[in-house]
């Protein structure tokens, strides 16, 4: 199932909030529509959001009208911002927005009809790159995973969340194809449910066994011993190791430490930033109260009720057991580990 193509001068996006029940696709033709979808979850997962987010920078600037570079850079970078405000926790964003735009920065003084081809050609880049790095991940990820296990998983970080194969859900998914015999445990991941949702639904569509589970009966399934792997993604990693994600991993990473379980995050370059050295300078994103208060559009709260409803939450290093990324795995000090990985590119 592709979450997104560019076809015919328009971005088209599969729409996962209608997941399981219906298969639908948004045709954007704006950068206005592309915002939307974005903001409301239609596309979610860092990978995905990032490779979208480019795709929208590049048909916002193929509406634009400008009669010099500099007076379209000027308007490019207005789209490149109100694209950045739509969702702050997910670096993979904004990482992707700053590579079009440095890009186009750095191939001045062409045109804008040419900096127009480039800016697609550089969305089409980062959406190929993360297919390739998902697949490279899994490779890599699919070696810490004995022949036969139970792996725990917490929100969708497969294919839907990315270009295509996954993050956590490409590791599983490629040792599964390696033959291993891997039952899947996933939580529901409230209040969206986009475990109960999408993990499950993806990973029926493949023939890999797996079992939903509630959110709070995590620890009672890893007590039993069910559980010899989590496995999640990420939608921000800082320098020191510190991991965001969708709210319940830092729980889930707890239950894991208590029980002697390796906890591994899987996540692209992209999703690492070493301009933030922990956990505590990542921003996290707060949404509508009616995510908490209702289920499919039913309240199942009192009208009134305060709510604090945080999207993602921060998973302190010391509970990561090691970073699993396309360029291989990595384990603590990540204040060492991770920044040498960027050093490969000097």
């Amino acid at each position: 199932m592709e979450t997104m193509r560019w076809q015919d001068d328009c971005l088209v996006l599969l729409d996962q909030t209608l997941l399981p029940g219906e298969v639908r696709y948004i045709q954007c033709r704006d950068v206005d529509t592309v915002c939307a979808a974005i903001r409301r979850l239609a596309v979610r997962g860092a990978p995905a959001i990032g490779a979208a987010a480019a795709y929208g920078l590049a048909l916002g600037a193929r509406s634009l009208d400008c009669a010099d570079s500099q007076s379209f850079l000027s308007r490019v970078r207005e789209i490149a911002d109100r694209l950045a405000a739509t969702r702050p926790t997910a670096v993979n964003l904004h990482w992707a927005l700053r590579r079009l735009l440095d890009k186009m920065t750095a191939a001045l003084p062409a045109t804008p009809q040419q900096l127009k081809e480039l800016l697609l050609a550089e969305a089409r880049a980062i959406y190929d790159e993360d297919y390739r790095a998902n697949q490279a991940m899994g490779r890599h990820g699919a070696e810490l995973l004995p022949e036969q296990a139970g792996v725990l998983t917490h929100c969708n970080a497969g294919a839907l969340a990315t270009a295509g194969f996954g993050t956590a859900l490409g590791v599983i998914r490629a040792a599964h194809q390696q033959g291993k015999k891997i039952h899947v445990y996933a939580d529901e991941t409230r209040p969206l449910l986009q475990g109960a949702r999408l993990t499950t639904w993806e990973l029926l569509q493949e023939g890999i066994p797996v079992t939903l589970l509630t959110d709070n009966m995590a620890g009672y399934l890893m007590a039993l011993g069910k559980v010899d792997a989590v496995i999640v993604g990420a939608d921000r990693i800082t320098r020191n190791g510190d991991v965001a994600n969708k709210i319940g991993t830092y729980s889930v990473a707890v239950l894991a430490r208590e029980h002697g379980i390796p906890f591994y995050v899987a996540a692209p370059l992209s999703t690492i930033d070493l301009s933030l050295a922990s956990g505590q300078e990542i921003p996290i994103e707060q949404r509508a109260p009616e995510e908490v208060t209702c289920i499919g559009g039913v309240r199942v709260a009192p009208a009134g009720v305060e709510v604090w409803n945080p999207a993602f939450d921060v998973t302190p290093a010391r509970l990561v057991t090691a970073i699993i990324t396309e360029r291989g795995v990595y384990r603590p000090p990540y204040t060492e580990t991770l920044p040498a990985l960027f050093a490969q590119d000097c």
